[in-house]
């Protein structure tokens, strides 16, 4: 096993690498299996082929690959999901402008409720007004 310790700058803490030159269950001809780019990733963020002479160094750019193809697919599902959040959003504005006209509509029921009943009650009063003044009229003609 080789390690080194690094500083990649004076405001940065020290790195440490290590690597083996020991067999590796990685086989260096996997490596060409593996797409070259990921185009959803920064040119400083794409994986660099590997030393072909340092089992390691496949290794890396395996666990690099892999990574981009995490990355790849977490940034789908994070548009899937910024989507069902956008289309969430459409619907709680509706139903938002739905509940504001079920209000307008019970306050405008409740109101001609009242009127109605309002008109029901002058209806019967004149109703019985009616009756009083024919009886009093039809007493009259009798009475004459």
């Amino acid at each position: 096993m080789i390690t080194s310790t690094r500083r990649v700058s004076p405001d940065k803490s020290e790195v440490r690498i290590a690597f083996s030159l020991e067999e590796s269950s990685v086989e260096v001809k996997d490596v060409e299996d593996l797409p070259q780019t990921f185009p959803e990733l920064d040119q400083r963020l794409q994986p660099v082929p590997p030393c072909v002479s340092l089992r390691e160094s496949a290794q890396v750019y395996k666990e690099h690959c892999r990574m981009a193809r995490e990355f790849h697919q977490v940034k789908h599902e994070i548009a899937i999901l910024e989507d069902r959040k956008r289309q969430l959003l459409e619907e709680l504005v509706e139903d938002e402008k739905v509940a504001v006209e079920i209000a307008r509509l019970e306050e405008e029921f409740c109101r001609l409720t009242e009127e109605n009943r309002t008109l029901v009650t002058v209806h019967n009063e004149r109703t019985q007004q009616l009756e009083s003044l024919c009886l009093t009229s039809r007493t009259r003609q009798d009475s004459s």
